[in-house]
């Protein structure tokens, strides 16, 4: 007996760069049109809402940062989202009105601090989990936070199995490694790469993994962005050319790269070609040498202050005998 083929669907366009309100109007405009070809599945680009800072420097140089390139962190701090909040509400809305899963990129407000983060939000409109960029790429890492190991899911759900590794993440061997041994089989990537070698690294993945890959990219021209953004190109210049695709789990490419602008691709997938791959393949299985590799994944929370005691809200206190010290 065959089993279930599952409709996915990954979103290829832009957000308003820096407005959070307009910015979930176009998640609501795409999710319908994925929903409308029957998807079940929509998986949206990285940092969509609100925005990827392609070209911006923030006004950092090594030893100086300039007071504009503080305003400008202000004003991309001000359109995040908080987790939960009121944003994550709409989102959970809009999932639940289509009655899809929703994998969409984020940019999340933690105090001070902003994460590159997947949600993960189910049919009902309940945010499932959250996957936080564990290794920000160069400048990246001057404006992003870095995920620590507490959110790396793979979730089941009716669809199947259900993660996500964003953008450069993908050339970790041992995130990749953490998400086969979960038994991953739908592998989200949202991304902003738009390079040629992005398509070659999704089929990789697949066949590696012996799973379904959805890589959905943005695509963003200048006038995506706030008439005074620092980067002074025509307003239809092309600053992310997308190259979205969905691949299978023999590397066969069932949709994409898409390279012509916004669009939406769909595909059905055959959940049985992941144990038809598995058959000769299985890198967590009989594909393994554990008694010569083993991979190692710390999922605990990386709390950078942790207080004890009854009045701990009130002051800090030492840690008592029996935690640890230093």
């Amino acid at each position: 007996m065959s089993g279930r083929t599952v409709r996915a669907a990954v979103v290829q366009a832009a957000p308003v760069a820096f407005d959070r309100e307009a910015s979930l109007e176009k998640v609501a405009h795409w999710t319908a049109e994925a929903a409308g070809q029957g998807a079940e599945l929509v998986v949206f680009p990285e940092a969509f809402l609100s925005g990827y800072p392609k070209g911006s420097d923030f006004g950092a140089v090594v030893g100086s940062r300039s007071a504009e390139g503080r305003e400008w962190f202000r004003r991309y701090h001000e359109s995040g989202i908080d987790v939960p909040g009121p944003a994550v509400h709409l989102l959970g809305q809009i999932a639940n009105e289509h009655r899809i899963h929703l994998v969409i990129g984020v940019i999340e407000r933690a105090a001070g601090t902003l994460y590159c983060t997947v949600l993960f939000i189910d049919p009902d409109g309940a945010l499932l989990a959250t996957h936080r960029k564990v290794m920000p790429t160069a400048m990246e890492r001057l404006i992003w936070g870095f995920g620590d190991g507490s959110t790396l899911p793979v979730l089941a759900t009716q669809l199947g199995r259900i993660g996500a590794v964003i953008c450069w993440e993908n050339y970790m061997p041992q995130l990749r490694l953490a998400m086969y041994g979960q038994g991953i089989e739908l592998y989200c990537a949202p991304t902003v790469d738009d390079r040629e070698t992005w398509l070659p690294t999704m089929r990789h993945i697949a066949l590696e993994g012996r799973c379904f890959v959805l890589s959905a990219a943005q695509f963003a021209r200048r006038s995506d962005y706030p008439a005074d953004y620092p980067v002074d190109v025509a307003p239809d210049t092309i600053l992310i050319a997308g190259g979205s695709c969905i691949v299978d789990p023999l590397g066969q490419v069932l949709a994409g790269p898409a390279r012509d602008g916004e669009a939406v691709l769909v595909a059905d997938l055959e959940l049985d070609q992941i144990v038809r791959g598995k058959f000769d393949l299985d890198v967590t299985g009989h594909y393994a040498r554990p008694d010569i590799f083993r991979l190692m994944v710390n999922t605990n929370p990386q709390e950078p202050v942790s207080l004890w005691g009854g009045d701990a809200h009130d002051h800090v206190h030492a840690a008592p005998d029996d935690e640890p010290h230093g």
